[in-house]
């Protein structure tokens, strides 16, 4: 029997006020797999994510994890059945030094130690710098904080968003290079990104939103040229609305 798709979206629909965004979603995430949205500004990508973090409404549809119905389930719920979210701005507490920022994964009853022995393993600089305030920290010393404090509890899914974001290349390499190692580990992954070359490289599936709905998904391979020429081009698409 073929396990459920770890996340799935069926016709979801959401948007502010009086505008929606989303026109009826269709997204399936198959375990162990890297599926990467993207898209061009104003697509829907963050409100989705939103959506699928239990952060924003949905007004039709349903949201689906490992084929349990969550439509409407709160971000603590979500957090219970592992799915672990990464915020475009990295979501970490600025003045709280490192290792309680990684205390702050404790809550699914990991010891601490577990944690922080996991993190600085493979963040080196973070076991330098663990007594710092995380504010003080670079901007990707930042994201490493944020990426080793949600992978501390091997999530069944992690979501990122603009993971990239403000970095220099080469420590997205690095982080994507994580990445990789998690999704053969075992951990099911949904990134949106602004540059697709980063990471159609490791993912599985590519699936790209245009103005709320999603207008193809396949192989990277399959989808790269039509995406780079019809909705990406030469441009670097802005951020979605809301940030």
């Amino acid at each position: 029997m073929t396990a459920p798709p770890v996340l799935e979206l069926r016709g979801v629909h959401a948007g502010y006020d009086d505008i929606e965004v989303l026109h009826g979603v269709d997204l399936a995430v198959p375990p162990a797999s890297v599926v990467a949205v993207l898209g061009p500004n104003g697509a829907g990508k963050t409100t989705m994510l939103r959506a699928v973090a239990g952060l924003h409404p949905i007004t039709r549809g349903q949201i689906r994890i490992a084929g349990r119905d969550v439509t409407g389930a709160d971000p603590t719920t979500l957090a219970r059945l592992g799915v672990c979210s990464i915020p475009e701005g990295r979501g970490i507490f600025p003045n709280l030094t490192v290792r309680e920022n990684l205390w702050m994964a404790t809550f699914r009853r990991v010891p601490r130690k577990a944690v922080e022995d996991r993190a600085f393993a493979q963040f080196p600089n973070l076991a330098r710098r663990q007594d710092t305030t995380a504010g003080r920290l670079s901007g990707g010393e930042q994201q490493m904080l944020a990426l080793a404090r949600a992978i501390a509890t091997d999530p069944p899914l992690l979501i990122l968003d603009e993971l990239s974001m403000g970095l220099a290349p080469v420590i997205v390499d690095d982080l994507y290079e994580l990445i990789a190692g998690l999704k053969r580990s075992g951990t099911t992954i949904l990134v949106v990104e602004q540059f697709a070359h980063v990471v159609l490289g490791i993912a599985d599936i590519a699936a790209v939103l245009v103005q709320g709905r999603v207008a193809m998904t396949g192989p990277p391979g399959d989808v790269q040229h039509e995406l780079a020429t019809a909705y990406l081009g030469a441009r670097s698409p802005a951020k979605d609305h809301p940030t």
